[in-house]
């Protein structure tokens, strides 16, 4: 859920105040105005970053690693658009934290890598610190990355689809830490898509790092609350569980529309793209693009191969700042436009069932990759043999169920 604190809540609210209300001195502030008789009061919600007086104790007199990208942020209380937060890591530097080293997941610390872009090693040119890639080739932080750190922060904003990699890098992170008996810290942030469950659930033969847990697409679980999953369900290798901490939220439920003022990834550029990314993102395992090489990355989608007697909406994906070289790029694609779409509380198959009913080649149409994003070759074998999309649907009806007992008993909201 996403576009404000709460529906209908300005943008500037939402960037000045998503912490809600607290800056980044030790106290919480929430604001208690009166509201008029015909208005609903607004509810802040306080992000764990700015929650500073409940963690910059743990991290006192301690060498200090930090998980983050540019999601990781303080907000501050009344200020202007183009100064309304500073980066974690910045903050607790100003605070005389020692941080010894910053790691980054995909995107890079910055978040300007575009999607499977291999991130080089570095040094932050504001800080100086050492910045070492989780992604690539190194996905889990070594021993000897780990030395002279005391505590490991992990501050990111997830979007809450399982194919989204940063729940990928806190498991990896979690379980190195966890055989070098290092305390993880977790900041958490709401979940823009925390108000349902759905998808298939994955199997292990078909573990990647776009899904490593048997969890459906859309999990319903903040950062936090996925980290105690991981601890309590013994996901980490050999069944080991880190030393966790979770500085949780204030003012907020599931229920709540969130919007995220800073962009979680290049290629998912505003709300709307978050909202269809677990139903979009399934085109990334076919012939078909899901918008990137356009301005409406996860908005639109198209190929080549539908043709303009089915859609009459067409795009040609060029390289741009989310992607060096776009499926089809230069190509006319045939599809949907849905920027305007309405807001979705459930994945939408319907796209992807006519897409391939529609599809000129269907032997074309899938490619491997598919398997790794469903979880299964289950949804992929539906399709082909002609389920409709409410069919499909039923039959993930048992697994949510299931994973729904689990999930309830680590929620924090």
């Amino acid at each position: 859920m996403i576009y404000g604190c709460l529906k209908n809540t300005f943008l500037f609210l939402a960037m000045a105040t998503i912490s809600c209300g607290s800056g980044t001195s030790q106290k919480d502030e929430i604001p208690s105005e009166k509201s008029s008789s015909s208005e609903k009061p607004t509810v802040e919600i306080v992000v764990a970053a700015n929650r500073t007086h409940e963690y910059l104790p743990l991290l006192q007199g301690k060498k200090v690693g930090v998980v983050a990208n540019q999601t990781s942020v303080i907000f501050k209380k009344n200020s202007k658009e183009n100064d309304s937060y500073t980066h974690l890591v910045d903050s607790l530097i100003a605070s005389k934290v020692k941080i010894t080293k910053v790691f980054s997941p995909e995107h890079g610390f910055r978040g300007n890598a575009v999607a499977g872009e291999m991130v080089k090693d570095g040094i932050d040119l504001k800080t100086g610190l050492p910045i070492i890639s989780l992604y690539g080739n190194n996905k889990k932080p070594t021993a000897e990355q780990l030395k002279n750190i005391d505590i490991l922060i992990f501050d990111i904003q997830d979007v809450g689809a399982r194919f989204y990699t940063y729940i990928s890098t806190l498991h990896y992170v979690m379980e190195a830490c966890a055989e070098q008996n290092i305390p993880v810290l977790i900041l958490d942030r709401p979940n823009p898509n925390g108000a349902y469950i759905d998808g298939p659930i994955l199997e292990k033969e078909h573990q990647s790092f776009v899904g490593m847990h048997p969890i459906p697409v859309v999990h319903g679980m903040t950062i936090g609350e996925y980290a105690k999953m991981i601890n309590g369900e013994h996901w980490l290798k050999n069944g080991i569980m880190a030393q966790l901490t979770v500085i949780e939220m204030k003012n907020y439920n599931k229920e709540m529309e969130y919007h995220l003022p800073i962009k979680p990834s290049p290629n998912l550029p505003n709300d709307q793209a978050i909202n269809l990314y677990p139903s979009l993102c399934f085109f990334e395992g076919t012939n078909v693009s899901a918008g990137r090489g356009t301005d409406f990355q996860f908005q639109i989608f198209g190929s080549p191969f539908l043709g303009s007697s089915k859609y009459d909406y067409s795009f040609i994906p060029e390289p741009n700042a989310g992607s060096k070289h776009p499926k089809h790029e230069g190509k006319t694609c045939f599809g949907e436009n849905l920027t305007d779409f309405q807001h979705l509380s459930k994945i939408n198959l319907e796209w992807l069932v006519a897409a391939y009913k529609n599809t000129k080649d269907k032997s074309e149409f899938f490619i491997p990759f598919f398997t790794k994003l469903a979880g299964t070759t289950k949804l992929q074998e539906k399709i082909e043999a002609g389920w409709t999309a409410k069919e499909i649907r039923d039959s993930w009806k048992e697994g949510l169920e299931k994973y729904d007992e689990m999930r309830k008993k680590y929620l924090l909201y």
